[in-house]
């Protein structure tokens, strides 16, 4: 099992840039980069991959309406190429509020973009000439639209690598059967590893059922928080547990509307379906803070590592039972080196 981590995108860049370093060292295997409406991405990739040697680096997630298919092959390429052959992309659809009210691109048909990004961007990284037709793109250009003279183009660059793992982050339904027909990875989003299965399970199955042996098992980098000590045990745990309450609040009350929240249903399946309801209530009528003093502490204890080390051993066995391949955790404490280092000692 590999270790990654999320860096914070409103944080101080340059702060963790330094810290990756020093984790890169204490085990840290990979460092997802966010992007959300914040600065790119890429430059802080790019960033990345020349002030670190070995560690990996993931886009956590690039959306797949702000840049083209080919866009996102070409410069996965080259974060590929700068970091030596150490990036993973990520891909998701973000949400209509990014998409339509940052970029002004209408939010239609996420799952099948997503899907024929996927299938764009393998034939580039082959370096196949872009002759494509999708669900929702054509490249190049129909007969009809534009000037009439677009031609199919490959890549000009040889690429280090013509299987750059791609990670989606999908949610529910068909976008999880495609996510496990399809990609390399999966980057699902309150991971519980002893209830995932039914919220996940029949979809996953399903893709899994009409995946492509070529593209070996799929990989699932989940996780949570990280706290190791004794003086965690039981209620000890809950001054770090409560530091998920307004993320898991925000996600679960106010993240779409009131008949279309997927981390709401994914809380209700989960088996929390009145506290579900109550912190939406709660969340959309301006009470937050009640709404994230509603978020169960079971949801919490299942979704995150805080406890003495022989409880956060028994949690790593049940990631690693549940299929996960990366171990995406976020040290809470002073010593993220020492906590990263005590980390790789359980998993090792």
């Amino acid at each position: 099992m590999k270790l990654s981590m999320m860096i914070n995108y409103s944080g101080d860049f340059h702060a963790d840039v330094k810290q990756v370093q020093a984790l890169e060292s204490a085990g840290l295997d990979l460092v997802w980069v966010p992007e959300a409406y914040s600065f790119d991405a890429v430059s802080l990739m790019g960033y990345l991959a020349a002030s670190t040697s070995t560690i990996g680096i993931g886009a956590g997630i690039l959306n797949v309406y702000s840049r083209t298919a080919s866009c996102i092959a070409q410069t996965a390429a080259g974060l590929d190429f700068v970091s030596g052959g150490r990036f993973t992309l990520g891909l998701g659809a973000s949400g209509p509020q990014v998409v339509e009210g940052f970029h002004g691109v209408p939010y239609e048909k996420p799952m099948p973009r997503i899907r024929d990004y996927i299938e764009v961007c393998r034939m580039v990284w082959r370096r196949e000439r872009v002759e494509f037709e999708g669900d929702v793109l054509t490249v190049p250009l129909p007969a009809g639209e534009g000037t009439g003279l677009g031609k199919p183009l490959k890549l000009i660059n040889h690429p280090v690598r013509e299987d750059i793992p791609i990670y989606w982050a999908s949610l529910m339904g068909l976008s999880v059967k495609a996510t496990a027909k399809l990609a390399d990875g999966w980057l699902p989003i309150f991971f519980d590893p002893e209830r995932f299965d039914s919220v996940w399970g029949d979809d996953l199955r399903a893709g899994l059922a009409e995946r492509e042996p070529g593209l070996g098992p799929l990989e699932i980098s989940a996780g949570g928080m990280v706290a190791i000590g004794d003086e965690y045990a039981d209620s000890g745990a809950d001054g770090i547990l409560d530091f998920a309450r307004p993320s898991v609040a925000l996600y679960v009350g106010g993240m779409g509307a009131r008949d279309k929240n997927f981390y709401n249903t994914i809380c209700q399946r989960y088996g929390y379906v009145d506290e579900a309801k109550e912190i939406q209530d709660l969340y959309l009528g301006g009470n937050k803070a009640e709404a994230a003093a509603a978020v169960p502490r079971e949801m919490l204890v299942g979704t995150n590592l805080v406890g003495p080390a022989g409880f956060v051993k028994e949690r790593i066995a049940a990631y690693r039972e549940a299929g996960v391949t990366h171990l995406q955790v976020m040290p809470i404490g002073p010593d993220p080196v020492a906590i990263i280092e005590q980390l790789r000692g359980l998993i090792d």
